[in-house]
């Protein structure tokens, strides 16, 4: 694979970075990362992953545009409103980078085709706002061997991990969050509110968190952090930062064998 002149020149800043350089961004133009919600999370996160010229994005919503969407959903405009969030996502994508290679979905994303929608990926970031859909999306990742970023926001606070559950010795998201939550959703931004901003840090953290996943083995700065959870606080502000186990009566990947 070569780069045109003119890629070198979009990529350059990151080419001269060291760890990155010439063979990372190769890497991330061939990278293929499937994006579940483009919300508050998944619209800074898929301009920062375009932006990083990851060659290949799955974009998966089935909402609308909403005019309460324009204070942190920052791909969208008046224009959108009433439009589905994934065909305007890709719209985005067409105008932003033309050599993007860009596939969407409408479907809500659920246990029975999870599967089928994340499965060619490389890694799956995930920015959806209820624990059901996270967990059929956790669940699908494991049994698909897929890689996946888990991000979460709410007011003032935000969290993004790192799990490959389908290695013997590494937790899914359900290790951290257990079962309680399959079929109850959590609070929405619409009752808890949402500062934008921090949405925007959420999304612009797990793209780099994805960046680092995609450039594992290849350049320095790879490095997945699998099982660790990283929380940002912005009132404080401040980041801290656990690990999540795995748990071997997990129902998703306990009997995981690599």
């Amino acid at each position: 694979m070569a780069f045109s002149p003119e890629r070198l020149d979009r990529f350059a800043r990151h080419i001269v970075i060291p760890e990155i350089g010439g063979a990372g961004q190769f890497a991330l133009a061939e990278g293929h990362v499937a994006l579940v919600g483009l919300g508050g999370i998944g619209s800074p996160a898929l301009q920062y992953l375009a932006g990083a010229g990851i060659g290949q994005l799955t974009l998966i919503d089935d909402g609308d545009v909403e005019l309460t969407n324009l204070q942190r959903q920052t791909i969208y405009t008046e224009r959108d409103i009433g439009h589905g969030k994934a065909v305007a996502a890709r719209q985005w994508c067409a105008d932003f980078d033309r050599q993007l290679n860009v596939t969407i979905s409408d479907a809500r994303i659920a246990t029975e085709n999870a599967g089928a929608l994340i499965g060619e990926a490389d890694l799956v970031l995930d920015g959806t706002d209820n624990f059901a859909t996270r967990l059929a999306v956790s669940d699908a990742c494991v049994a698909e061997a897929v890689p996946l970023l888990s991000a979460a926001v709410g007011r003032f606070q935000g969290q993004v991990g790192a799990f490959a559950g389908h290695l013997p010795d590494q937790a899914c998201y359900r290790c951290f969050v257990g079962d309680a939550f399959d079929a109850d959703d959590c609070d929405s931004c619409a009752e808890d509110g949402m500062l934008g901003a921090m949405a925007g840090w959420v999304g612009s953290f797990a793209a780099m968190q994805a960046v680092r996943v995609l450039l594992d083995g290849v350049a320095s700065l790879g490095d997945p952090q699998w099982g660790r959870v990283h929380l940002l606080d912005g009132l404080a502000p401040a980041m801290r930062s656990f690990a999540i186990p795995k748990d071997p009566a997990c129902k998703a990947c306990g009997g995981s064998a690599g």
